[in-house]
């Protein structure tokens, strides 16, 4: 603490709130009743004070409805609807949801958002939200009211003045000054995304930023203070009526500030996504652990002695597990035991653990022994971190997948090295054939950045007397490919259902027309023999796969199936919905389908009807998977991007379903979209997919192949600009690894694929 500041009172942690499984990302202060919490582990829990230690509060409601992680919070003050007070939450599902306190029930969810929700805030009884499609939207009495594209880019928080005007903070690094739907004011100055708000009475606006600095804005726009001291995004930032700012960062400290000069800085086993101040001047942090701290200046509040020690040795714990060592983690060096291996070259440095520190050793060619040289500390540059192998710094070391199931082979390499040297002595070492120089060679190139690099015209390749390879020229080499490839990405080509138990389909059919028959008030709806008959030749057609390209339907064979569609019970229609499944992947079936949804949208009609309550999983199922098999004819394109958002909205259920089968034939709905949307350039449409794709891939339980597909659509997207940049937003990192620590191996490697992607420049 600066010595300067002398009438500052050092906070000390006075409780730790446990409960959530996951993140804890958002904090709301609901006034003397309590504090709201939201978490990645799709809750929001209010915590009361608990009546037996004043010091400590208590989980006293658990809120359970959003399907995918919670974010941004507000506080519905107590009154006649709420009694207890409400809280709004937003979601990464783009749904908001009210809640009575009183009941721990939601009352409204209001759905129109087509990305995550960002922001919620109170405006005279409405309710203001912000989102990644770039919009606010006002709600009055759990309807929609009105709403705008505020940015080009994404919107990551707003908040009200006291004046009454609302500020957007977004993605394309400005705030937004917003009276009604006319923007009055731009602030520019952040060169990066603005990630939180807060007011600061009297002042003006507060902002924290991705580009690590917190900035106090008078509100006509002039910067009157900028406050710099965390060393990673800063996610949030709040005000005391003292003066007193906090601010919380993925750098894992809160900051405390007083006029512009950093005054303390609380520690965290994990990034902070929140920090508020309670009215008396307590702090509340969120952090990456699952945990909510509370920190006071009321020596009478401070956590006993047991509780303050447990927490040090965590810190501790937690940063010994992340100490680096001239740039490395730690953990990631080599034991003792690397020392076994001779050094090549005299003066070789190699760094080993020794315990708790890294220790670096040199390697003398005269003694043939590695000599130590002593402690490595991490000096101010290790912001230019280098990669490590075998305990050997380099500035890369390249992943080398040979394919034939073969397991990934290390390459590490110098610019200072000469290419052709390092891919022999790499091929060599790994009993590789010396035919694949020359695509090492230029792969090697290719990830460095040096295009340019000479070659001499001498050179002779000391194993076969051939010159080197010039980057460029054809090459012949067979082998192996050494270009970073994906395993699983881009996705290529559609994947349908195309297995159907067509005699089961046409027995159920006859079973209910049975039913049908024998009720007096729908026997006119029953069919009558020649139909039935219709419907054979119909199932004989879709059988004979060999004859798809020159066998043809009757417009009369689709009208029939359209008609029971229609027309019969809501229970009854799932074989029918299987047949047409079946026809969209015949190309004359599909043709007369279109004309029928180009004069009449049957299939949306289709859709509508069986996602509308009552929802029966069986029609749901057979439906989602026919609009699957839809991308399998590209003359069904158009329809399906002009419908994607009320096809995704429609179908969405599916994936918190107990059922196997939907949550797949959901993912599988996913992941042709981003086929489609990818090669279609639809940005806006690939940042709704990607959204959706992001939401399946979170959830852990699913079955393989399910998150496998999200998986996928996500990193095929990901190779798209725009999109790459939303998925870093959205914490598509945090997914990657999960999933690359996966047993299921192709969830492993499609992990790997897209850490790759997200550290690609």
């Amino acid at each position: 603490m600066s010595s300067m500041q002398i009438d500052f009172k050092e906070y000390q942690l006075r409780c730790q709130l446990r409960g959530h499984e996951d993140d804890v990302r958002g904090i709301c202060v609901c006034g003397n009743e309590g504090i709201a919490t939201s978490s990645r582990d799709r809750t929001v829990r209010f915590w009361s004070l608990d009546s037996s230690d004043k010091r400590k509060y208590v989980s006293s409601k658990i809120l359970l409805g959003h399907s995918s992680f919670v974010g941004p919070l507000a506080w519905i003050s107590p009154d006649e609807e709420f009694p207890e007070g409400g809280i709004v939450s937003g979601g990464m599902d783009t749904i908001v949801l009210v809640w009575d306190l009183r009941t721990g029930e939601k009352v409204q969810s209001l759905k129109g958002h087509q990305l995550q929700v960002t922001g919620v805030v109170l405006d005279n009884g409405d309710i203001v939200s912000s989102s990644v499609d770039c919009t606010l939207r006002r709600w009055r009495n759990g309807q929609p009211v009105e709403f705008w594209e505020a940015h080009k880019s994404a919107i990551q928080a707003v908040i009200k003045l006291p004046s009454g005007e609302l500020v957007s903070g977004s993605s394309d690094t400005t705030l937004k000054i917003w009276r009604g739907k006319t923007c009055v004011h731009t602030f520019v100055g952040h060169t990066d995304t603005v990630r939180g708000l807060a007011v600061m009475p009297g002042l003006g606006v507060l902002s924290a930023s991705h580009d690590g600095s917190i900035r106090l804005w008078a509100q006509g726009g002039e910067i009157l203070m900028e406050m710099v001291g965390h060393t990673s995004i800063v996610y949030s930032v709040d005000s005391h009526v003292s003066g007193l700012i906090v601010s919380g960062s993925e750098d894992g400290f809160a900051k405390i500030w007083k006029d512009g000069v950093c005054v303390q800085s609380l520690e965290h086993p994990g990034c902070v996504w929140d920090a508020k101040f309670l009215e008396h001047g307590d702090i509340v942090t969120a952090c990456s652990d699952g945990v909510i701290r509370i920190w006071t200046v009321d020596h009478g509040n401070i956590a006993d002695i047991v509780e303050l020690e447990a927490y040090a040795s965590e810190l501790s714990q937690y940063k010994l597990s992340r100490k680096s060592v001239g740039g490395w983690k730690l953990e990631d060096l080599p034991g003792l035991e690397a020392l076994q291996i001779p050094g090549t070259s005299d003066g070789q440095t190699k760094i080993v653990r020794e315990g708790d520190n890294g220790v670096a050793y040199t390697w003398s060619m005269g003694e043939q022994k590695w000599d130590k040289i002593g402690e490595v500390v991490d000096g101010p540059d290790d912001s230019m971190k280098r990669s490590v192998f075998d305990g050997v710094q380099y500035d890369y070391v390249f992943d080398v997948d040979i394919g034939d199931g073969e397991p990934i082979r290390k390459l590490p390499y110098n610019r200072s090295d000469n290419p052709y040297d390092t891919a022999d002595k790499w091929l060599l070492k790994e009993s590789l054939p010396l035919s694949c120089r020359q695509q090492i060679v230029e792969f090697v190139l290719q990830n460095t950045g040096q295009k340019d690099f000479s070659v001499d015209p001498t050179f002779r390749d000391p194993y076969t007397g051939s010159s080197a390879y010039v980057p460029g020229q054809p090459s012949y080499a067979s082998g192996i490919s050494a270009k970073p490839t994906f395993k699983h990405i881009p996705k290529r080509g559609m994947l349908v259902f195309d297995a159907a138990q067509f005699d089961g389909i046409l027995k159920k059919i006859s079973e209910f027309n049975n039913t049908i028959l024998a009720d007096l008030e729908k026997k006119d709806l029953a069919l009558m023999e020649p139909e039935i008959s219709r419907l054979g030749a119909i199932v004989k057609i879709l059988k004979d796969t060999s004859h798809y390209n020159s066998s043809r339907f009757a417009d009369v064979d689709i009208a029939l199936l359209l008609k029971l569609l229609k027309s019969w019970p809501l229970a009854m229609i799932f074989p029918v919905i299987d047949i047409l499944r079946m026809i969209v992947l015949h190309p004359d079936g599909a043709s007369i389908l279109l004309r029928h949804v180009e004069v009449n949208d049957v299939l949306m009609e289709m859709i509508m009807k069986v996602t509308t309550d009552p929802v029966l999983p069986a029609n749901l199922l057979t439906s989602i998977r026919a609009v699957t098999n839809l991308f399998k004819n590209s003359s069904y394109y158009g329809w399906l991007q002009k419908h994607r958002s009320d096809i995704l909205d429609a179908f969405s259920s599916c994936l918190a379903s107990p059922n196997k089968n939907l949550q797949l034939a959901y993912s599988t709905v996913i992941l042709n979209y981003a086929v489609l949307l990818t090669e279609n350039k639809d940005e806006e449409g690939q940042s709704h997919v990607l959204s959706a794709a992001l939401e399946i891939a979170e959830q852990e339980n699913l079955e393989v192949d399910s998150r496998f597909r999200a998986l996928v659509a996500i990193g095929s997207l990901m190779l798209e600009g725009l999109v790459k940049k939303i998925a870093m937003d959205f914490d598509v990192e945090n997914i990657a690894k999960v999933a690359k620590a996966s047993k299921e191996a192709k969830i492993a490697e499609i992990g790997a694929d897209i850490e790759l992607l997200t550290k690609q420049g």
